[in-house]
């Protein structure tokens, strides 16, 4: 006899926006709870102490959470000149420091290196595997580790504000797999003066912004006010991740073909030209992703909604 799941099944995408202090972990569990939601996931880790968009996946929205992950991020960032950290972050000891601080138009021209493709060192306290373990885990027991360069995509790099001569506050847009706390570290290293990151707020994953973003405060409030219902209200839509894929719209009979994993074959005017990733719907319902080809749909997931 199988397992009744525990929880209801919750299906869509809620943009959290995480407080400084918890771990992506800790924050989903709290809102899985709260929701009383069977299954959920996030897209993309936030240190404990950055705060902003957490995307949190509920039930079928976890099969798309690899192209929220892959998507555009941008973050608001204060570097603090200076010292450098264990962790490039105020969390850590400090390694190395330095009387020097640079001038604004000194950092402005360091900026220029930090644009585009960049080969950045993940920092030692970072969710890197290295042999199976995580870099952190590692980390905090007091292994130095020797980790790779790896090329990362940062499509602009903004200084917004330099309150002081310590501080200097920027803006980055930057592809997966981008450390802001290593280009903090790596800036200061060129300056000459070194550099950690003292606040960090993600401001984008995907297309999910912190314009849309709630806290666990605001979804407490909502919840004490009208129960879970209230709740519902704040959940995208499970194709909400998928905006830069083309959509299919499909006959029922096509449709449920593609459910059954059958490759479905277009003919006619109306059929797709285009060869690449789509998701597919019927009657407004999320049914498939997969890949088209000659008009050909091979579908690759299926949703159970």
């Amino acid at each position: 006899m199988a397992r009744r799941k525990k929880g209801r099944p919750v299906n869509g995408w809620l943009i959290l926006d995480k407080s400084a202090g918890r771990t992506s972990t800790q924050a989903l569990a709290a809102v899985k709870r709260l929701f009383d939601a069977q299954k959920a996931g996030h897209a993309g880790t936030l240190d404990p102490l950055a705060t902003g968009v957490l995307p949190i996946a509920f039930g079928e929205a976890t099969k798309t959470v690899s192209y929220a992950v892959d998507g555009a991020k941008a973050y608001r960032f204060t570097v603090r000149w200076g010292a450098e950290t264990t962790t490039d972050d105020s969390e850590g000891e400090i390694t190395k420091s330095s009387p020097n601080r640079p001038t604004i138009p000194e950092i402005e021209t360091c900026m220029d290196d930090f644009i585009g493709e960049v080969e950045q060192v993940p920092p030692q306290f970072s969710a890197i595997k290295v042999d199976g373990q995580r870099a952190y885990d590692l980390a905090r027991e007091g292994e130095q580790l020797a980790l790779e360069a790896r090329t990362v995509l940062i499509d602009d790099l903004r200084l917004i504000d330099s309150p002081d001569p310590d501080t200097a506050v920027f803006e980055a847009e930057c592809g997966k797999g981008t450390y802001v706390r290593a280009i903090a570290r790596d800036m200061g290293r060129k300056l000459g003066c070194y550099g950690h990151v003292v606040e960090l707020r993600r401001l984008k994953v995907g297309p999910f912004t912190d314009e849309i973003a709630l806290s666990h405060d605001d979804l407490l409030e909502a919840f004490e006010a009208g129960g879970l219902e209230a709740l519902a209200e704040f959940i995208h839509p499970v194709e909400a991740a998928l905006h830069d894929l083309t959509e299919l719209t499909l006959t029922p009979s096509d449709a449920a073909s593609l459910t059954r994993g059958q490759t479905v074959l277009l003919r006619g005017r109306d059929a797709p030209v285009f060869t690449g990733s789509f998701y597919a719907t019927s009657k407004g319902k999320l049914v498939a992703l997969g890949e088209a080809e000659r008009g050909q749909l091979r579908p690759t997931r299926v949703f159970n909604l």
